[in-house]
């Protein structure tokens, strides 16, 4: 296939707001493409080279590309940066530049293009970088060179989510019923070019096979949440009782020396966390192992465990060492999905833990997590209690008998946290998808409040639930102002559903943590929108703390937990 024919593409899928439109479009477009570049559509389309895990980023900034735009459409950077003015949008400005004519590059040949720019570091990278975007931009027509611009600074947003590509993957091949199984493999591969790429070649036989593989992340379980000890024992019997830790969450994947961990996003954040990989290369008894737990900064006089403000701290590229000196961190283990050539993941978890536990040589980093067992709900209460008082977020409860569920949301495991007398106590995670600009004193941070939704897991969509407006320190509404105008869009993102109209509206990219009194019913809201017209709305939310970098989109509460608190809130008060 032609990039120009592929832009063509990018055209309709700019153009529309409509899941339906977009589902249409996307299948079409899979239809028409090879197994040869399937892969490479599927991450252009999702703005990026590579899935998430590799780690591979272009490295170009806005005025990098206005110096290869320069010499690409043989114009002064002067006019470059005065047509920028105008625009606002470097791919506009690109397609207003460069001249038509181009000889037609086929998809293979643009996308190598741009891996050699991400690849490209060393001395003069820069220099090098630029002739090649250059090159690249002067072999294109107007419109490809508007969406190259685009995807280099990572501004293409087109609106495709994970499942979005899944459910058109198999509308493709005309069968909504392929999703389960394509949706298997991405869960436990995490790149969905792969199983595209696999799809389209040997079909769904060759879907099934798919595998545990050390380097390839397991999308990470989720839990449920139930609002009482009684109401766990109810549901699933006599559990595992494991303490819910506050800090970041990692996978760790050994094969033999080579270490690597990702995070909640499955994003690579081995270099963070310098001493967690020298006490797995030293203290984990299997050869190849992948394993999961949370990890958090603790005062080594006090054993002490530090909030997840000062954990978050790790998730930056330099200085690392130093802060491993100020804030060592405690690894806690709790999951053991793959020990040298035997898959976990179908085992139940009792059986899982007894391996885990008996492959962690007594270390100082590394320990497996807290865990009894029981089928008391007294017994889940009181050390719910102590956990909350110790400082951690309260309790996962875990079925014996159950397999690893990856990349899904159920109650084979369940969270407690407090949520009592008609109040909503919990906190909840909402993604930013719009701001407003603000009145008053408000008016000079340029962010006022912020509009929040929750994620719809049946549409792949973002439904908003509340304006928060609270609980930002001045310094914080300014860098929010500068974080949030780097994902703002001019229109309503296609993912978006909302009756409420922001100022600017915004990428869903960046989740917040808030809480509020209580979640009531609201014809302002979409989240769990009825056929009256009437949703569900957070009352007075407050953010607490700043922006959650350890949380992608999809990480956000669902509808569906907004309902259930709901309900419970309701139950509470008619008793």
């Amino acid at each position: 296939m032609k990039f120009s024919r592929l832009t063509e593409y990018f055209e309709e899928l700019d153009a529309t707001t409509k899941r339906l439109e977009m589902f249409d479009i996307l299948s079409r477009l899979f239809r028409e493409s090879s197994s040869k570049d399937i892969d490479k559509i599927i991450y252009l389309c999702q703005g990026q080279l590579l899935p998430a895990f590799k780690g591979i980023e272009i490295g170009m900034s806005e005025k990098l590309l206005i110096k290869a735009l320069s010499e690409a459409a043989s114009v002064p950077t002067k006019k470059v940066e005065e047509t920028f003015k105008k625009t606002g949008d470097l791919g506009e400005t690109a397609e207003g530049l460069l001249k038509e004519g181009g000889e037609g590059l086929a998809i293979e040949k643009a996308y190598n293009e741009l891996m050699d720019i991400a690849y490209t570091a060393g001395t003069g990278s820069v220099e090098k970088k630029i002739s090649l975007l250059s090159n690249l931009l002067k072999g294109t027509s107007s419109k490809e060179g508007k969406y190259i611009a685009r995807f280099v600074l990572g501004r293409l947003r087109l609106g495709i989510g994970d499942p979005t590509v899944l459910e058109a993957l198999a509308l493709s091949k005309g069968d909504r019923g392929l999703r389960p199984g394509l949706e298997r493999a991405y869960n436990l591969c995490s790149d969905l070019g792969l199983i595209a790429k696999t799809f389209l070649a040997k079909g769904m036989e060759g879907v099934r096979k798919f595998h545990v593989q050390v380097g390839y992340p397991i999308r990470m379980a989720l839990c449920e949440r139930l609002p009482s000890s009684e109401d766990i024992i109810s549901k699933i019997g006599k559990a595992a009782i494991e303490a819910k830790y506050d800090g970041l969450r990692i996978q760790i994947h050994k094969d033999k020396h080579n270490i690597e961990m990702f995070s909640r996003n499955l994003e690579r954040t081995t270099h963070m966390f310098p001493e967690i990989k020298e006490a797995v290369t030293s203290h984990l008894q299997a050869k190849k192992a992948i394993l999961e737990g949370e990890a958090l900064a603790y005062n080594e006089a006090t054993g002490e465990l530090f909030p997840f403000q000062i954990t978050i701290q790790r998730k930056r590229k330099h200085g690392i060492e130093e802060l491993a000196k100020e804030y060592p961190l405690k690894f806690f283990a709790f999951e053991l999905l793959y020990a040298d050539d035997e898959d976990y993941t179908e085992r139940p978890y009792i059986e899982r833990r007894k391996k885990l536990e008996s492959i962690i040589r007594k270390n100082p980093v590394i320990e497996p997590a807290e865990m009894f067992v029981t089928d008391n709900p007294q017994n889940i209460y009181e050390y719910f209690e102590k956990a909350v008082e110790r400082g951690l977020e309260g309790v996962v409860a875990k079925r014996l008998d159950a397999p690893y569920s990856a990349g899904a949301r159920s109650f084979n495991w369940i969270k407690l946290k407090r949520s009592y007398r008609g109040e909503l106590a919990d906190t909840i995670d909402v993604c930013i998808v719009g701001y407003f600009r603000g009145k008053g004193a408000r008016a000079r941070f340029g962010v006022g409040a912020l509009l929040g939704a929750v994620y719809d897991e049946k549409t792949d969509a973002f439904k908003t639930v509340s304006k928060v407006g609270s609980g930002f320190t001045e310094d914080e509404l300014a860098e929010l102002k500068k974080i949030l105008d780097k994902v703002a869009l001019t229109h309503r993102h296609p993912r978006v559903d909302s009756a409420m109209e922001p100022d600017i509206w915004l990428e869903p990219k960046y989740v917040i943590t808030v809480t509020a009194d209580e979640i009531t019913r609201s014809p302002s809201h979409t989240a769990g929108r009825d056929k009256e017209g009437v949703g569900y709305a957070l009352r007075f939310p407050r953010a607490v703390g700043f922006l959650r970098g350890d949380k992608k989109p999809e990480d956000a509460n669902t509808v569906k937990e907004i309902i259930e608190i709901f309900d419970h809130q309701r139950k509470v008060k008619v008793s």
